[in-house]
């Protein structure tokens, strides 16, 4: 599901968070400088870690939305079957 957001960056009246990528963070590069206490190949080792935990956490994040997808239509399903079942027990016809 792709939400478009409104001209000043806000979907609906909330702010819209820009979509970071385990791609993104995995091709990250900070420039050839080595700052004070950054080791270079430990940043793109944290890097690629982070990319891991994001790639994890998005498809948990969809198993769970596919998840609650499934228990709405079953909630809907009883739903529907004891309405029925009530009209059914009312005698009422329609």
């Amino acid at each position: 599901m792709r939400r478009a957001p409104n001209a000043v960056g806000h979907l609906y009246g909330r702010p819209v968070r820009p979509s970071i990528s385990p791609g993104l963070v995995r091709d990250r590069r900070f420039g050839d400088r080595t700052r004070r206490g950054c080791d270079p190949t430990e940043v793109r080792t944290f890097l690629h870690l982070v990319a891991d935990e994001l790639t994890a956490l998005r498809a948990e994040l969809a198993a769970t939305r596919d998840e609650n997808v499934r228990i709405k239509q079953a909630l809907r399903d009883w739903q529907s079957q004891q309405f029925q079942q009530f009209q059914a027990g009312a005698g009422v016809t329609g």
